[in-house]
């Protein structure tokens, strides 16, 4: 999708750009790949696969540092070391099958501002971005399940709205345009995320069919909403909410390796078939 970035970059300027394109899209600060996040900091590691060229997925552990995420009376651990506990355990899960390559966003307590997490996936050319977390429900200990989020900039419920203001107030920083033109970021951005946003719905549907036989799900499985990690535009994104830490069934099950095993099974699943679908469109 990069391609098709820079060559609409290209041809813009010449052809006057868009006027009409005001008032359409999304209107998301948008950097190139290798800007995304400042190209000096180091890059996390990649796992090995079969093939060089196998499919990057990267793993975002939600939360972290001095960002604990949610906490409750039913969890031994607060969110973010829940998160990066999953995140390690997909990324091990992929790692043995060596089908595509994995890299974690971060694989300690470290603290991420929200852009560099899903700018860490730009610069390394990720093919797809999955950021963990746990839910939480604090007046409502029977509320359980997983949820799986992607994009939109209308939140599809109150809930919705409500969880992704939280999540965005974690670390919000402005980033760097395409152009300084506002209609030409419009139809760059319109190009780019009208595909990834249908390949996140495409994932998130195949999450669930893999997934939902061995672990629960909320009967609402599939929202949308605003949040921050989503909107690389050029990189099919979901944020999946493993469970509730409120909810004490959730929460153990979340903390157990059982738990964790069957998580990281069913994303595994998802992921491979996700990216063998492709390869039957494009081969």
């Amino acid at each position: 999708m990069t391609w098709l970035l820079t060559l609409v970059a290209a041809i813009l300027p010449l052809t006057g750009g868009g006027g009409n394109a005001a008032g359409r899209g999304v209107t998301i600060a948008l950097a190139p790949a290798q800007e995304a996040a400042d190209a000096g900091d180091p890059l996390p590691a990649v796992t090995r696969a079969r093939s060089p060229d196998a499919p990057l997925v990267v793993i975002d552990a939600g939360h972290g540092g001095r960002d604990p995420g949610a906490a409750s009376e039913f969890s031994t651990r607060p969110e973010k070391d829940v998160t990066l506990a999953l995140a390690v355990a997909i990324r091990d899960a992929l790692a043995e099958t060596g089908r595509v390559r994995v890299a974690l966003t971060r694989s300690d307590d470290q603290f991420l501002v929200l852009e560099d997490r899903y700018g860490i996936a730009r610069r390394l050319g990720a093919d797809l971005f999955i950021s963990i977390h746990a839910d939480a429900a604090p007046s409502n200990d029977q509320a359980h399940g997983a949820t799986i989020y992607t994009l939109s900039e209308v939140a599809s419920d109150r809930e919705a709205a409500q969880l992704a203001a939280q999540e965005n107030a974690a670390g919000l920083i402005p980033g760097a345009r395409l152009s300084a033109d506002p209609n030409v970021n419009l139809i760059l951005i319109d190009l780019a995320q009208r595909e990834s946003m249908d390949r996140s719905a495409e994932f998130a549907r195949l999450l669930y069919r893999e997934a939902g036989p061995v672990f629960p799900f909320r009967p609402n499985w599939h929202r949308f909403a605003a949040f921050i990690v989503l909107k690389a535009p050029d990189i099919p994104s979901i944020l999946f909410e493993a469970g509730y830490l409120t909810n004490a069934r959730d929460a153990a099950y979340l903390q157990s390796g059982e738990g964790r095993s069957q998580i990281a099974d069913g994303m595994r699943r998802a992921i491979e078939a996700h990216f063998a679908r492709r390869f039957l469109r494009t081969g």
